[in-house]
């Protein structure tokens, strides 16, 4: 009898398995933790909670469950293409962006293709270049930030996809909005720029670090799809739910691959909604900036390198970030080691409420300097 790792397709057998970041009940059962206790400042998750408006819409939508979603997700899709003044045939709807980073593999991907991306950037680029057996290409960062003509020096006539994130996950860094929008018209015409906007409203308007609009580019005919996710700003991690946009051909071919039903009617319901709320995604941005200040500015004092965010996370060096992660969390901190990237000395950890932040720093600072903070 044949087993049934034999059954399976060879690649399955090999693919790596991205490991998320562990919930406080896990923490506190396995560690005997106070779960009230805990922060998790892992998951770049907002710390200001979901949108107000998005809850309540969701919860609205809870009282028709019976009934399938809108396979077609037309309203948010109509709401999306209000807001960025695009057609409503130029969005696709996914179950977070996550999975839209898929659907590009699935649409655009062959065994011996090659996927540019950055190294370190964010996990599931690789893992979808792997799963649809493309060779994944990494191109080193230069100050921790995308080294843009590197990666145009690694695009071959085998390149398909780039991946590109900014602000980048897990540096937080970018690229200025000149230099992003040169590279992607210098890209050759057999290769698709997916560009991972995920953390992109946490970009101030202005200066030379702005976030750029890439609209011209698909007005262009350019092969480029922006991603933006629900899960950051607008706090609807829970619920999955992120979006591209693109040229309608190139959306097209990504809803073509879509699964019917891919987003709950909750989801769409909580998206719609939370668009609206300016109030809220203001005040978190405004907490954001104060909070990335804060952050930096103490871990100076403890003399700690930082790498200057402009998203809703932060790097930190902190010379053995493995042990540090194990200390905070014994301690009822839950950061992110990044060993799994390739930067074993450093550990990332969410911007999160002031008074997060402050333990963060308070028992941060007791690992640092141990003799100085006596238990």
């Amino acid at each position: 009898m044949h087993s049934i790792q034999q059954l399976a397709n060879p690649s399955v057998l090999t693919q790596p398995v991205y490991e998320p970041g562990k919930p406080i009940e896990d923490v506190a059962r396995e560690l005997g933790l106070d779960p009230d206790g805990i922060i998790k400042i892992a998951s770049n998750e907002n710390p200001a909670g979901p949108s107000p408006l998005g809850i309540a819409a969701a919860q609205r939508a809870l009282s028709q469950a019976q009934l399938y979603p809108d396979g077609g997700c037309v309203a948010l899709r109509a709401k999306l293409a209000k807001k960025w003044n695009l057609a409503p045939e130029q969005f696709v709807i996914g179950n977070g962006s996550n999975e839209l980073l898929e659907l590009a593999g699935r649409v655009f991907l062959r065994p011996g293709d090659e996927v540019v991306m950055g190294a370190p950037a964010f996990a599931v680029y690789k893992l979808v270049a792997l799963l649809f057996g493309a060779t994944p290409v990494e191109v080193p960062l230069v100050n921790h930030t995308h080294d843009l003509a590197a990666m145009l020096r690694a695009i071959t006539p085998k390149t398909r996809i780039v991946y590109y994130a900014s602000p980048n996950n897990p540096t937080g860094t970018v690229n200025g909005a000149k230099e992003i929008m040169e590279f992607a018209r210098a890209l050759p015409p057999h290769v698709v720029l997916v560009f991972d906007e995920a953390y992109a409203e946490f970009v101030e308007a202005g200066g030379k670090d702005a976030a750029p609009d890439i609209r011209p580019l698909i007005a262009e005919g350019r092969h480029v799809i922006g991603l933006r996710t629900f899960s950051k700003l607008y706090g609807l991690a829970a619920l999955r739910i992120g979006y591209g946009y693109a040229s309608a051909e190139l959306a097209a071919l990504l809803n073509r691959v879509r699964q019917p039903f891919n987003v709950n009617a909750i989801a769409q319901a909580a998206a719609i909604a939370a668009l609206d709320d300016g109030e809220f995604t203001a005040r978190c941005l405004r907490e954001n900036k104060e909070g990335l200040a804060e952050v930096e500015t103490s871990c100076a004092k403890l003399g700690l390198e930082c790498v200057p965010s402009r998203a809703n996370f932060m790097l930190v060096k902190v010379g053995d970030g493995a042990r540090v992660f194990d200390a905070l969390q014994q301690r009822g901190v839950i950061v992110r080691p990044l060993r799994s990237y390739a930067l074993p000395e450093w550990i990332r950890v969410t911007i999160g409420t002031h008074e997060q932040n402050a333990r963060f720093l308070e028992e941060l600072g007791k690992i640092i300097f141990p003799r100085a903070n006596p238990q």
